[in-house]
């Protein structure tokens, strides 16, 4: 089956006013949670953004899945810091409907450092709740990092221990990342963010072309997420997501591609949680349903290892 504009399809539908499913219960496989005492998050701007200018605990992430019906969750890490795993393994044994963590390793130190910090890490009573780690690339001062030996190095020793590398990058180095996950075929890259489009310059070329490269490789997957942050905030339209929903779903197909809240950050742009979680089913309506349970759940599970995990 085509999956070929299924959002533009399914947009134009909910324009005439044609019911699209909402009982769908996606598996949301990335939210934050942080708590500024134990690690500072310096990037958020009180500014600009006084929505997330908060702590957000496991039970606050409960409280807004339980409202949005939304059963289990992956939480990724947002800081640089080897502190902030312990933080979120503790949460993540507190909250039932946590049932991942991506946490953060320094990757430069190659095989052997990667080793030491994960042998670290597997120690935390929550241990078995790690499925991935990430490292935040699109903000990293050396822009060459995507190039590193040592850090090809480090991501090979996360792919023998089943871990999987989470992708936060922006247009120009999709390029750059397809090159190391061509490198590092043992391990699963996941793209958060499907790469960043630029929906409110709507200059996507680059960003197409890079997204390309990417989903020619078989052990790079991609998250729907935080796509409302990337178009107007305080007045996206689900047409301008689908231009970025649309090419994801033909270059890697539902079994490569899964679903994201990027809460909370997801609550700076219009309508929060519950219009995103909205215009995802809408965009991805027109798949069958086992396409659906495929973007829904199955890649997650499968990517991330947790198959029936907290189901």
């Amino acid at each position: 089956m085509s999956t070929r504009g299924a959002g533009s399809r399914a947009v134009e539908a909910s324009e005439r006013g044609v019911c699209v499913a909402t009982s769908r219960i996606p598996l949301d496989t990335h939210v934050h949670l942080w708590d500024r005492s134990v690690v500072p998050q310096t990037w958020i701007d009180p500014d600009s953004m006084p929505a997330i200018d908060r702590e957000f605990s496991g039970t606050d992430l409960t409280a807004q899945l339980r409202e949005v019906g939304v059963t289990r969750a992956v939480v990724v890490q947002s800081d640089r810091t080897l502190l902030e795993n312990d933080f979120l393994l503790d949460e993540a044994l507190e909250a039932h409907e946590v049932v991942g963590v991506v946490g953060w390793v320094d990757l430069r130190g190659g095989a052997d450092g990667v080793r030491l910090q994960l042998d670290h890490l597997a120690r935390h009573p929550g241990a078995s709740k790690l499925v991935g780690i990430r490292h935040p690339v699109h903000i990293d001062e050396d822009e060459r990092w995507l190039s590193r030996d040592d850090v090809a190095a480090g991501l090979a020793e996360l792919g023998t221990r089943g871990l999987s590398f989470d992708l936060v990058i922006r247009p120009w180095q999709l390029e750059q990342a397809a090159r190391l996950a061509r490198r590092v075929p043992g391990t699963t890259f996941v793209l958060d963010h499907l790469g960043k489009p630029p929906l409110s310059t709507g200059e996507l070329e680059t960003w197409h072309s890079g997204l390309r490269q990417l989903a020619a490789l078989p052990n790079v997957a991609a998250k729907i997420s935080g796509l409302t942050i990337e178009d107007d905030w305080g007045d996206w339209s689900q047409s301008a997501v689908a231009r970025a929903i649309d090419p994801a779903l033909e270059l890697f197909g539902p079994s490569r591609l899964m679903f994201g809240s990027d809460w909370p950050l997801v609550r700076l742009t219009r309508g929060g949680y519950r219009d995103w979680i909205d215009a995802y089913r809408s965009a991805t309506a027109s798949l069958s349903l086992a396409e659906q349970r495929q973007i829904d759940v199955g890649t997650a599970d499968r990517v991330y290892g947790m198959r029936g995990v907290g189901a």
